[in-house]
C-alpha cells in the first residue's frame, strides 16, 4: 500500500484515477481549488472528497509516497512546492498510468476527435466478448462504476491525449504509453495555447509515432491527407492498417451497420461514428475476435456520457447533448444531425469555452462547421475570456469567423435562456455543443 496525493483532484481523469488507487487499496487525499459535478459526489462516495476546496501544502509531508499531478495544476501551486521542497516523487497522471500499464499490450486510441467514443466502443466490445482488460476514458460508460481501473489484466485500452501531461511534463499525454495498437482518428489542429501553428500540432503526432515501437501495429484513418503522409513518412517500422467508414445504411430512420452482408441495427450514428466503427473492427481483426460477435456487441453500445447524448425527448423535439468544441469535432456533429434528421428543423447552441475556441486568430478554423443548422445561438462567458486573459470577441467578428452571419450571439446567462425560450417552440431537434456549463441552464 502506498500513500499517494492528487494535486487537482478534481479533474475527469483524475477523480476516477483516486478513486481506482483507492480500490486497490492505497492511502489517497487530494486537492483542488474547484470540484464539480459528477467529481464530487463520486469523490464523497468513497471518502475521497476533500475537507475544503483550496491548496493545502500543509498537507503535504515526507510521508507521502507519491504526487500525482493533474494538468490543471500551475507550476505556482503551493503544494506542488512545498512536494518539491520536500523532494516527493511527482508523476503526471499519464506518466504514472504508462509504468502501471507497462507489461500490457496497450491499446492507445489517439485523434483530434473520436478518441472518447472509440475507446468507450473497445470498452464496451471487450466487456461483451468477455476480453480481460484494464482501460482509462475519459468519459463516463453505461455499465461502469469507474473510467480507470489498475489490475492483472493482459490488455489495457487508452485514450491518448496529445494536450501536455503536466505543468512540469510538457510532453503530450500519448508519448508515455507504449502502444500494441495505436488507433489514430484523425488529425485537425486544436489546442492552440499549447500548439500556436498546424506544424507544431502535426509534429506531436509525428513524435507519438517514432516512439511506438517496432512491428506494433498502426490502425488510421486514410481519408485524412495530413493523416495518411505522417503515417506513411514516419511509420516505415510499423504495421499499417489503414481504414475508411464502416458501411451502413439509414432505413426509416433507423441506422444499421453492414458488415458481411449481414445488418446490424445500432444505437449511434453519423459518419464520424461510422469511422470510430472501423477502427474498432479493424483492432479486432488484429486480435482475431469474431466479428460477427463484434457487430452484435456493436449493436448494444449507446455511446459514452456526453457524445451524442440523447437528453430528453417528446412526440414533437428530441434534444442532444455532445462535447463537441474543436472545429473537426463541431463540423462532424453538426453533419450527423442533419444526416440523420433530414428533414427536421435543428437548432444549435454552441458555447465557446475553450483556449482555441475563444482565441480570435483561431476562430476562423470553424468556418462553415454550423451552417447544416436551421439556426445557430453561439454563447460564450466573458468572465471565461477575463480569466484567460483573452482578447474581447465582437458578435460581428464571431459571425464573420463562421461564415454565418446569421448566428445569435451572447455572452450573457440570462439572454441566453431567454433566447432558447422564444426559439424552441420552432425547432424539432435542437443540440447543445461544447465542454462548458451553459452557464448553468437547463438543457431539457
Amino acid at each position: 500500500m502506498s500513500k499517494i496525493h492528487l494535486i487537482a483532484i478534481g479533474g475527469s481523469i483524475m477523480h476516477n484515477l483516486a478513486i481506482a488507487l483507492h480500490l486497490r487499496g492505497d492511502q489517497v487525499s487530494g486537492s483542488d481549488d474547484q470540484i464539480y459535478e459528477p467529481a464530487k459526489s463520486r469523490l464523497s462516495g468513497y471518502g475521497l472528497m476533500p475537507k475544503q476546496e483550496g491548496w493545502h501544502p500543509e498537507l503535504i509531508d515526507k510521508s507521502i509516497d507519491l504526487i500525482i499531478l493533474g494538468m490543471h495544476a500551475k507550476k505556482d501551486n503551493p503544494e506542488l512546492i512545498k512536494a518539491m521542497q520536500l523532494g516527493i516523487p511527482i508523476q503526471s497522471f499519464p506518466e504514472f498510468i504508462g509504468q502501471q500499464y507497462s507489461g500490457k499490450k496497450q491499446i492507445v486510441v489517439t485523434g483530434s476527435h473520436g478518441k472518447t467514443t472509440t475507446s468507450a466502443m473497445l470498452i464496451h466490445v471487450f466487456k461483451e466478448l468477455g476480453v480481460s482488460f484494464d482501460f482509462l476514458v475519459g468519459a463516463q460508460l453505461e455499465g461502469f462504476d469507474n473510467m480507470v481501473t489498475l489490475t492483472d489484466a493482459p490488455y489495457a485500452i487508452i485514450e491518448g491525449d496529445e494536450y501536455l501531461s503536466s505543468c512540469l511534463d510538457l510532453k503530450p499525454k500519448f508519448l508515455h504509453y507504449r502502444p500494441y495498437i495505436n488507433i489514430i482518428t484523425g488529425i485537425a489542429w486544436d489546442h492552440y495555447n499549447v500548439f500556436p501553428t498546424i506544424e507544431s500540432y502535426r509534429q506531436a503526432f509525428e513524435d507519438g509515432i517514432h516512439a511506438i515501437p517496432e512491428k506494433q501495429h498502426i490502425v488510421y484513418y486514410q481519408n485524412d491527407p495530413d493523416l495518411q503522409r505522417i503515417v506513411t513518412t514516419h511509420g516505415e517500422h510499423l504495421i499499417k492498417h489503414p481504414y475508411r467508414e464502416a458501411q451502413y445504411q439509414i432505413e426509416n430512420n433507423s441506422v444499421n451497420l453492414i458488415l458481411n452482408q449481414r445488418n446490424y441495427p445500432l444505437q449511434i450514428f453519423g459518419k464520424h461514428n461510422m469511422q470510430n466503427i472501423q477502427a474498432v473492427i479493424e483492432t479486432c481483426k488484429i486480435m482475431g475476435l469474431d466479428l460477427n460477435q463484434v457487430a452484435i456487441a456493436l449493436s448494444g453500445f449507446k455511446g459514452a456520457a456526453k457524445r451524442m447524448e440523447k437528453i430528453s425527448a417528446t412526440d414533437n423535439q428530441i434534444r442532444y447533448r455532445d462535447f463537441a468544441h474543436a472545429p473537426s469535432k463541431v463540423k462532424a456533429t453538426v453533419e450527423a444531425i442533419r444526416e440523420r434528421y433530414p428533414d427536421k428543423r435543428i437548432l444549435i447552441i454552441l458555447e465557446l469555452h475553450t483556449y482555441s475556441s475563444l482565441n480570435k486568430a483561431f476562430l476562423p478554423q470553424y468556418k462553415d462547421s454550423v451552417n447544416p443548422a436551421d439556426k445557430v445561438i453561439i454563447y460564450f462567458d466573458q468572465r471565461a475570456l477575463e480569466i484567460k486573459r483573452m482578447e474581447a470577441l465582437s458578435p460581428e467578428y464571431i459571425q464573420s469567423a463562421f461564415n454565418n452571419h446569421s448566428i445569435i450571439i451572447t455572452d450573457n446567462t440570462e439572454d441566453l435562456k431567454n433566447t432558447i425560450d422564444k426559439l424552441e417552440s420552432h425547432f424539432e431537434v435542437i443540440l447543445f455543443m461544447g465542454s462548458g456549463q451553459f452557464g448553468g441552464i437547463s438543457l431539457k
